[in-house]
This record gives C-alpha cells, structure tokens and sequence, in this order.
C-alpha cells in the first residue's frame, strides 16, 4: 500500500510494517496505526509515522542509547495487552521533543512495542523520571535539525 507522508513523501509499506496502538498514544488518541522508519541520516533516530494523518511523526530513540542507566519500572499489568513472551521482547522507545534550551526525550511516557506481534502502547513509568529530560549539547547522536 502507498503512504503519503508531509515529511517523508510517499512510502510502499506492507501490512506487516503496521504497528497498531489500540489506546492510540497521548494526546493522538485517534491515531491507532504507525509505522515505523529508520532515519537515513540518524542511525540512533527512527521516525514513528502516523498512518492515519500524514502530517505527524514522532521522532524517537532508544533511550538507553542517551541515558545508560534508563530503567523503565511499571507494574506487570502495564504490559499485559502487549502479550510478550517475555519483558525482553519488549523495544523500549523514547520520544524525542524540543524546548527552549535543549533537544529532550521522554523517559516518564515511553513507547513499549511487541514487534512480534506489531502492537504497542505508551505507559506511564513509576518512580520520578522526567517528561523533558534534556539531553547535553556534547551527547553524540542526534542533531538539533531532528
């Protein structure tokens, strides 16, 4: 099937490619189906893009990529309506936003995806870890054009 995307222009993408976000994710609750893109210029950056409203893709990370010792905690039934096998399975994302001082992710309300099975959800993470954790200027990585 074609994509159109604003960012990206249009994109051949299979079924398979979909991930589905039953609960949607904050805020775009409407948007239920994603897919995710490898940036071509950023291998530590992925792009989740919505399938549903062309205009909107979240970039994202790995966070551990930024914070080594990032370690989502959340209670088991959290994880549940993902069915994994096991909490390994899990690919653990961060979306990358912008404020006035630094480009940060968001370590508070990550994504969690089953890519086995193609679906996700975003959780909220218990303990005090920030919504704009501000990444320092010397982090290698990303580019403050992302």
């Amino acid at each position: 099937m074609l994509l159109y995307t604003t960012r990206f222009g249009t994109l051949r993408i299979e079924n398979d490619d979909i991930i589905r976000f039953p609960e949607g994710l904050l805020g775009l609750r409407d948007c239920q189906t994603w897919v995710l893109l490898a940036d071509a210029e950023n291998d530590t950056l992925g792009w989740l893009q919505s399938t549903l409203r062309p205009d909107i893709a979240l970039a994202v990370v790995s966070p551990r990529c930024f914070v080594p010792t990032y370690q989502l905690r959340l209670p088991r039934s959290e994880l549940a309506p993902l069915q994994l096998g096991e909490v390994t399975q899990a690919q653990v994302l961060a979306i990358v936003g912008k404020n006035d001082h630094a480009i940060t992710l968001n370590l508070k309300a990550p994504l969690v995806i089953n890519l086995a099975a193609r679906t996700g959800r975003q959780v909220i993470a218990s303990g005090d870890l920030p919504i704009q954790y501000e990444l320092q200027a010397t982090t290698a990585g990303l580019k403050k054009t992302a």
